[in-house]
């Protein structure tokens, strides 16, 4: 009975891990827009801080936030990276999506208010996280 109920739950997950890999395959970025993605990486980590310690922000969108710096700092990927194209950019298209959410709940200008590079900067995170309408200016920080 017992191995029914381990081999039951060994499907369930390998089906969730099989849909996350499907999902992410369908949203991953062109590769021009990960490339861009990637070099903007420290600003986006700075920005994702400045969010998070914002307590004007939602409870819900500082949670997700936090909840993605917990995935981004552990040393298991969600998608292992031998797997060529998102095998390195499930990290970047996992931030790219919970950015969309902060954008939809926050609204783009308490993205724009937080980031701390070149407005060139805000304007190709923008694209690559396919984030909604044009990036408002960035208001100047550090």
């Amino acid at each position: 009975m017992i191995w029914k109920t381990l081999i039951g739950i060994a499907v369930g997950i390998g089906l969730v891990w099989v849909a996350l890999i499907t999902a992410l395959w369908v949203t991953k970025p062109e590769s021009g827009r990960l490339r861009e993605t990637l070099r903007l990486l420290p600003d986006v980590l700075r920005l994702l801080k400045r969010l998070s310690s914002d307590r004007t922000m939602e409870r819900g969108v500082r949670v997700r936030l936090w909840l993605l710096f917990g995935y981004l700092a552990l040393p298991i990927d969600l998608i292992p990276d031998f797997i060529p194209v998102i095998g390195y950019a499930d990290d970047a298209i996992i931030v790219a999506l919970v950015l969309r959410g902060v954008v939809k709940r926050a609204g783009a200008g308490s993205v724009a208010q937080h980031w701390p590079g070149t407005t060139d900067g805000l304007s190709a995170l923008w694209r690559a996280a396919q984030l909604p309408g044009e990036p408002p200016r960035a208001s100047a920080h550090d």
